[in-house]
């Protein structure tokens, strides 16, 4: 990749987003912070850790697979913003706030994907200076046409965390 890490954009939104979380969460008494804070921080800090490991892999298998589990955690933050809200630690607007940021993550998610795909099939053109011989290997199918997250996941990242029936 020609990006380095600390450049990567979606990366720095994602981190962008903790920093925020966390700003929030250290504010909080010690029982919110213990119950539903540690939770939702790591759930936060997990979506650029993520990225930050699929950055790191060689394979693009691993590089997606490392994307998906992005995908995971960006949910799970969604859940405990929803939680937080609920339970009267954070504003309904300051989640809503947070769940459009987050939408936007998942689209710069998307794309981060489809770049490595694009790559994965630029390199499969490529004629390499060096071959060995190759081994079929198969994993069972994998549809990597499908987006990281369609528009019904991102919907529900931006809805109303007042309007769902927790």
């Amino acid at each position: 990749m020609g990006t380095s890490l600390e450049n990567l954009k979606v990366l720095r939104a994602a981190e962008s987003i903790a920093d925020e979380i966390w700003r929030y969460v250290v504010q909080w008494d010690a029982f919110a912070r213990d119950a539903l804070g540690s939770q939702l921080v790591r759930a936060t800090d997990s979506i650029g850790a993520n990225m930050a490991e699929s950055f790191g892999r060689f394979n693009f298998g691993e590089k997606l697979q490392f994307l998906y589990y992005a995908r995971g955690s960006l949910f799970e933050t969604k859940y405990w913003l929803n939680q937080a809200a609920h339970r009267g630690l954070l504003q309904n607007d300051v989640v809503q706030d947070y769940s459009n940021a987050l939408t936007n993550l998942a689209r710069q998610i998307n794309q981060f994907a489809n770049s490595l795909k694009m790559q994965k099939r630029d390199a499969k053109t490529s004629k390499p200076s060096l071959r060995e011989e190759q081994v079929p290997y198969i994993a069972g199918p994998v549809d990597e046409s499908a987006l990281i997250f369609d528009e019904k996941d991102i919907a529900w990242i931006k809805s109303d965390p007042s309007q769902s029936n927790l």
